[in-house]
């Protein structure tokens, strides 16, 4: 097999006194907290579209990404080296998964029927490398939204013939996501929105991507496919009036239509930041309405209004998210997907083991704090106290659903003298400081 990042060995965890960049800091995959792995914690992926499709384009210039596969022009051959790297890549970094959109692992043909044939040339040799490898397939998912043909959208076009294309495609990539073992299928809407209602039926648009999403259920059942299904939110791009704009508006809509048994949410942090959200709030909706699956981890600019999917560093946002995981009780199916990419002046191969590492330690850092915050409890019974008013009295005559508007009232007409608490934000910021700043 080919050796595309030779100058990098094995990465090892030397612990936080280490100089090394190319060793983990805080990532020790078989370190236990709280019973179980830092590896079955946090189940890493590799993004298959970041980390060898990405060349570092924008707006303003050409790619600046320098990788050891660019001499090789034909796209088949292309598209089999990348599968070589991935599982080098995966295997030197230590990471369990990687996930995939179908058009990331094997280039478009002329014809569908073409096409699916190249998927299945691609995916035949990700099996064989399989079968030496520990590394497994996290999710696959359809590109539904990079064509011409998904202008208006995939399942919410105007246009029939687009729909019937985008069952075809979600249909295969389904197929090939079970071939692989795949423990989930992705979902996500890339342009199932919309940019005015001037020329948009929105109840038939929103009719019909329910009618999809009903249909790719029904045909999983047939398969027999036993993954998960997540659905992933985003707001505005590209799309200025995205369906799926958040975590709270996809349940909405999964419980309007009877879909909510079969999905849960994957949450991805620069679309929260785009939402308006915090990545907490994100998960914590999901979380308490049992609907958290998986993660895209990566953080946005809070100065810039568009989806950076920069690597996650901040500690702080990888503490919470932890402990909105770990409050859920971990991932089953689902994990840490690095939906990342490097910066365009980080062109260099090596670049990809250096982010990947910052965005492992970071997590793991933030999976060891979550941890001590749940343990000592300081946080959770400050919650229990705030709220303590409806544990007794009138408080639990309210959540048992024993009194209604009258009742009420004729309790509010001797006790209408109030007196609130404090909520103390600022002084539990101080106490999540300390976790970090100690942990």
């Amino acid at each position: 097999m080919s050796m595309y990042f030779k100058n990098v060995s094995k990465i090892r965890y030397e612990g936080k006194d280490s100089d090394n960049p190319l060793a983990f800091k805080y990532y020790n995959a078989e370190e236990v907290v709280g019973g179980k792995t830092m590896k079955e914690h946090l189940r890493f992926a590799v993004a298959y579209w970041h980390t060898y499709q990405a060349r570092g384009e924008d707006p303003f210039g050409k790619g600046t990404a320098q990788r050891p596969w660019d001499n090789i022009t034909d796209p088949m051959e292309l598209a089999k080296e990348k599968v070589r790297a991935n599982f080098e890549f995966c295997e030197k970094l230590g990471v369990p998964f990687f996930c995939f959109h179908d058009r990331d692992i094997a280039p478009e043909g002329d014809t569908l029927k073409e096409t699916n044939e190249k998927l299945d040339e691609i995916v035949s040799l990700i099996k064989e490398l399989m079968k030496t490898s520990d590394v497994k397939l996290l999710w696959g998912t359809a590109n539904a939204f990079g064509h011409p043909r998904y202008v208006h959208g995939a399942s919410t076009s105007c246009n029939a013939d687009v729909f019937a294309y985008a069952a075809a495609q979600v249909k295969k990539a389904m197929e090939i996501t079970m071939e692989l073992d795949g423990q989930n299928y992705v979902f996500w809407g890339g342009r199932e929105g919309y940019e005015t209602l001037l020329n948009t039926d929105m109840k038939l648009e929103l009719d019909n991507c329910a009618r999809f999403l009903h249909m790719a259920v029904e045909y999983a059942k047939e398969i027999g496919f036993k993954g998960q299904f997540l659905i992933e939110p985003k707001p505005k791009e590209p799309t200025k009036h995205q369906y799926d704009f958040d975590a709270a508006t996809v349940i909405g809509f999964l419980r309007a239509y009877g879909l909510d048994k079969y999905f849960k949410m994957n949450i991805e942090a620069n679309h929260a930041t785009l939402a308006g959200h915090t990545f907490q709030h994100e998960l914590n909706v999901s979380r308490i309405n049992g609907m958290l699956g998986s993660i895209d981890a990566n953080q946005g600019d809070l100065l810039l209004g568009w989806d950076t999917d920069q690597f996650p560093t901040n500690i702080y946002d990888t503490t919470l998210a932890m402990y909105e995981v770990l409050k859920g009780g971990g991932f089953t199916s689902g994990g840490l997907n690095f939906d990342a990419k490097v910066r365009r002046g980080s062109f260099e191969a090596e670049d990809l083991f250096y982010s990947h590492i910052a965005g492992m330690d970071a997590f793991a850092k933030g999976l060891k704090i979550a941890y001590k915050i749940i343990e000592d409890g300081k946080m959770d019974q400050f919650i229990a106290d705030r709220y303590a008013s409806y544990t007794t009295g009138i408080g639990l005559d309210i959540v048992n659903g024993k009194v209604g508007f009258k009742e009420l009232e004729k309790y509010a007409m001797t006790h209408d003298q109030i007196k609130n608490a404090s909520g103390r934000q600022e002084m539990l910021e101080a106490i999540l400081n300390q976790y970090v700043v100690s942990g």
